[in-house]
């Protein structure tokens, strides 16, 4: 995806920004995950996932700080592109062993990542993390209008 530099072209329009958000959901190959333990402690890593249309698929060791994160609060904040084109979901985790997971969702995450949790160390689960609120934007001239869905449905 190229650059929005919203200062020369002027706003997106809230459906350019939902397609594009779509997109990057589509055919980005990892996220900055951020999550808080239960005292507030912040933890930021980068994970590969894959988006089914409605929910982003993560997985992680269970017992690493993001893991364990997720598992406790069950809320997450996932960073999508850049600082000048960013999509930013707020959303509710719930985790699934790799036994619980839907032999689907486990295909589709590896065959888009190159890489299959289920065949790994046996720590690590998925993360189905269901947006709640979704945030598309380039610059600040983009800030008005950013909140693209709200409590989980979408408002353009």
């Amino acid at each position: 995806m190229t650059s929005v530099d919203s200062r020369l072209s002027g706003p997106r329009s809230p459906e350019q920004r939902k397609r594009e958000a779509l997109k990057r959901l589509t055919r980005d190959n990892d996220v900055w995950v951020a999550t808080a333990d239960t005292t507030g402690e912040p933890c930021l890593v980068p994970l590969a996932f894959w988006w089914d249309g409605e929910a982003v698929w993560l997985s992680t060791r269970v017992t690493n700080p993001t893991g364990r994160n997720l598992s406790a609060t069950g809320q997450a904040r996932l960073c999508f592109g850049h600082t000048r084109d960013v999509v930013l979901v707020h959303g509710t985790a719930r985790m699934l062993t790799r036994e619980e997971l839907p032999t689907e969702v486990g295909d589709a995450f590896a065959a888009k990542d190159g890489w299959d949790p289920r065949q790994d160390h046996r720590s690590y689960v998925f993360f189905q993390v269901v947006p709640e609120v979704l945030q598309a934007w380039g610059t600040v001239p983009e800030m008005n209008g950013r909140t693209l869905m709200r409590e989980g449905k979408w408002l353009v």
